[in-house]
């Protein structure tokens, strides 16, 4: 009996670490929505619009890239 090896890709993993950072950041700039921080551009949110582009980024690596079975 042979046994199939399937290779996980590099993104795929790529798009974990951009989606848990994205989700990590993303729930700081929602607290930081009714707790703003003491800095000069505190009002465009930073956090907030880096957790969205890195949770969609990741989420979109993690569905291209997921190992799927052929």
């Amino acid at each position: 009996m042979s046994k199939d090896h399937h290779i996980i890709p590099v993104w795929f993993f790529v798009g974990v670490l951009l989606l848990i950072y994205g989700v990590l950041i993303l729930a700081s700039g929602i607290y930081q929505l009714s707790h703003p921080p003491a800095t000069v551009l505190a009002h465009l949110h930073p956090a907030l619009w880096w957790g969205v582009i890195l949770t969609v980024i990741g989420a979109i690596y993690v569905y291209l890239f997921m190992p799927r079975k052929s």
